[in-house]
């Protein structure tokens, strides 16, 4: 029986049939040199003997493809122009002079291949790659796979390497060639994946041993001065900033520290080895970011940098401060190529802080090390990073995965510059003001006093932040001779109102003793949350600012868009207007002319004197920064297993004190839709995450008086501890990363573990030192 069909119809045919068949034969065909029979079937053959029994294999696959090819051009011809019966006649001519000899090609080649597959299962079980390694193993050595139920993912990491060995010069560079050999070799000695190789002494791998001890103690340090040959060889404009502020900072900093060894004489501890990378430096994106330091960028980062770096100095720690990636990969001893390998050696940094970019970098020098030693990063996050957006798995299924969470960190890792986020540690910086004029006070031992023009200093260094606000500067201008220090480009001029005074971008010397004349600094509204009004406010300046009304967030701001946090903003500076307020905090409807107006006039009947919060003064910072390394760092020190370290960088709750101690502890059960960080600042006092632990116990529900019908402990939610009142529902925290004093929900009462703390010290509580 014959079938009549159309001309697409048999193309479409013909290039499906002769697919199938290349398919076929491509699966069938193994190649010599990966048949694990080979060193038996391969002996007293010829190289040309070896290969010719797949040579016609080949050949029929080359030959279909072609013919493939070529019904796959008629099929696009047919698409412009009817197919003709020619053209099908020369096709289907072709292919009959080859029928027959394809015929017997593919039965002869499918029964050999046939007699060797049943060879193959006659031998014994052991996965291997042909094996020409030579400095670890014997030239005719053959090594299989053991089976071992310590190492459940050998074979399956064999596996892996065999076909991606290639894709990272890392594993040639620990002896990797291809061979099983090898590869058993790499991940017994480097990964710790695969059983000792016969022979060997079995230890842990190179950068999971402990290094030599470091006993030194830290002793506090009355000079700065070795501290600028760190940064030598640092160039940029960001580099050279981050020295210029230390070396202005030095004389306090040196005070500080001589008032601190005196009130802890008998205190010691040990100096650690800390790390100072701040990634945002490093490579293009830090020439970039260099260049906007001297056009009005962001400095509130390099800010941060800089008291850090002379906060672990004056401490008598050993820091070592790099933006080049080549020489972190030097300093942490990654291996060369693109960081799928662990580093050589063991890690000889107790601490290492960084920022989200360096975080990014480190990941990719460090292989499984990485994982081994996340405990020891601090990370520099000047907007806070909440739990929940914090556990990758979590943030993924409900909805809080952005750019910059997902690192499975603990959360007290994350350093703030400003207290915002009680679920991080706030790492803050130092208010600096002019302080010439002050030592000469206070050395004559007059009074602190200044002489105030009547005038304003705008807070934006470049015009486009003054789009728009005319109006608002308008009014201001009526009571208040204005001043700007707004960048300009070279034969340009900025875009401001006429009745500003600007001074162009000044050294910082030169803007703090602008500040040390006015009365008023005025936010625009942005930037957000920097360094400059406190400086302000410390030389003896009001802060006026805006009030944003709905408050800013993630939903609705882009600058705040993809940050890992819920934080409601209410304003340009949060800080100032809840921590500091009125006299010196002033906040208004920026659209509003009536409120600005009444506003500046009553800054202007309130007589100010300079202040600075302790938590942002010399003193201040060091005693946190040591509060943290003394503490956080001891209890990781009792984390000794590999899954606790990278499931909880603290002790086990259950096992071991922490710190803050339990006598800190003042229990408070929040109303429907509060977090607990609400709870506890309308309490007055801090939300203590480290504290979670304490609540997180049936027994917790009992002392407050709640019943529970049930007790959910099967479900991650980052609320929990809570209490639902509908059908009394008791929920536990089975995650602990989770513990978070961000977030609340209309349906739940959140039991929150709340702390006093210091005057002026926000981080700290009364028992924590």
């Amino acid at each position: 029986m014959r079938l009549a069909l159309r001309p697409r119809s048999g193309c479409l045919v013909l290039c499906l049939s002769a697919s199938l068949l290349t398919l076929l034969l491509q699966s069938l065909w193994v190649p010599p040199e990966i048949t694990r029979e080979e060193p038996l079937l391969g002996a007293g053959r010829s190289p040309e003997e070896q290969g010719h029994h797949s040579h016609g294999v080949r050949r029929l696959a080359l030959r279909l493809e072609t013919l493939n090819s070529q019904v796959q051009r008629l099929t696009r011809e047919r698409d412009t122009r009817q197919l003709t019966k020619e053209d099908l006649s020369l096709l289907l001519q072709s292919l009959r002079q080859d029928q027959e000899g394809l015929v017997r090609s593919v039965e002869r080649e499918l029964q050999r291949m046939a007699q060797k597959l049943d060879r193959i299962g006659h031998l014994p079980h052991t996965p291997q790659l042909p094996d020409n390694h030579r400095s670890q193993t014997g030239v005719h050595e053959v090594c299989a796979v053991p089976e071992d139920p310590v190492y459940p993912h050998c074979a399956e990491k064999v596996e892996f390497l065999g076909a991606r060995w290639n894709s990272d010069p890392c594993y040639a560079f620990y002896g990797v060639d291809g061979t099983t050999c090898s590869i058993l070799t790499y991940l017994s000695d480097r990964e710790d994946f695969c059983p000792p190789r016969p022979g060997r002494n079995h230890s842990a791998p190179p950068w999971h041993q402990q290094p030599h001890g470091h006993t030194v103690e830290a002793e506090i340090r009355t000079t700065l001065s070795p501290l600028y040959e760190v940064f030598d060889g640092i160039q940029g404009p960001a580099e050279k900033f981050i020295r210029s502020r230390v070396e202005r900072l030095s004389g306090l900093w040196v005070k500080t520290g001589q008032r601190m060894r005196e009130n802890t004489a008998n205190q010691t501890s040990l100096q650690k080895r800390v790390l100072l990378y701040p990634g945002v430096l490093s490579g293009g994106a830090g020439q970039r970011f260099g260049t906007m330091v001297n056009r009005g960028g962001p400095l509130g980062e390099l800010v941060q940098w800089a008291d850090l770096s002379a906060s672990l100095y004056i401490l008598g720690h050993n820091v070592t401060f790099t933006i080049s990636q080549r020489h972190l990969h030097s300093v942490i001893g990654a291996a060369p190529g693109r960081g799928s390998c662990p580093i050589q050696r063991p890690l000889t940094f107790d601490l290492i802080y960084t920022d989200y970019h360096g975080l990014a970098h480190l990941q990719g020098a460090m292989g499984l090390a990485f994982q081994h030693y996340q405990c020891r990063f601090r990370i520099l996050d000047s907007f806070g990073t909440e739990p929940a957006f914090n556990l990758g798995t979590y943030a993924h299924k409900y909805g809080y995965k952005t750019l910059w969470g997902s690192w499975g960190l603990q959360p007290l890792q994350y350093m703030t510059m400003f207290p915002h986020t009680p679920d991080n540690s706030f790492l803050g910086f130092v208010s600096e003001e002019a302080q010439s004029p002050q030592e000469e006070r206070e050395q004559e031992g007059q009074p602190r006093t200044s002489v105030k023009d009547n005038m304003a200093v705008v807070y934006g260094k470049q015009d486009y932040m003054w789009q728009g606000k005319e109006s608002y500067l308008e009014v201001i201008s009526r009571e208040l001779e204005t001043h700007g220090t707004v960048y300009q480009p070279a034969g340009q001029s900025a875009r401001l109102p006429g009745e500003v005074i600007n001074h162009g971008l000044l050294t910082q010397d030169q803007f703090l003793q602008l500040l040390r004349r006015a009365k008023v600094f005025v936010g625009l509204g942005f930037p957000f949350e920097g360094p400059a009004p406190l400086e302000a406010i410390a030389s003896g300046c009001v802060f006026l600012q805006p009030r944003f009304q709905p408050p800013l967030s993630s939903e609705n701001s882009p600058f705040y868009k993809g940050k890992p946090t819920t934080r409601l903003v209410s304003s340009q500076h949060p800080y100032a207007e809840e921590f500091i307020g009125k006299p010196f905090v002033w906040t208004v409807n920026m659209t509003n002319a009536t409120d600005v107006q009444e506003t500046v006039q009553a800054i202007l009947r309130t007589e100010v004197k300079p202040f600075t919060p302790r938590e942002f003064t010399c003193e201040g910072m060091l005693e946190r920064v040591h509060a943290y390394i003394t503490h956080q760092v001891r209890i990781v020190s009792h984390v000794k297993s590999f899954i606790s370290l990278v499931l909880l960088c603290w002790a086990s709750y259950a096992s071991f004190p922490t710190w803050p101690p339990e006598s800190a502890l003042r229990v408070h059960l929040g109303p429907l839709g509060q977090s607990c960080g609400s709870v506890c600042r309308r309490a007055f006092l801090v939300c203590e995450p480290a504290l979670f632990h304490h609540l997180n116990s049936p027994a917790a529900f009992s002392r407050l008086g709640l019943s529970c019908a049930s007790m959910d402990q099967e479900v991650d939610n980052h609320l929990f501890p809570a209490y639902s009142p509908w059908g009394r529902r008791c929920g536990l925290q089975r995650e602990r990363l989770l513990f978070s004093c961000a977030g609340s929900d209309p349906g739940q009462r959140r039991l929150c573990p709340c702390r006093a703390h210091q005057p002026g010290q926000v981080a700290l509580c009364p028992e924590c030192i």
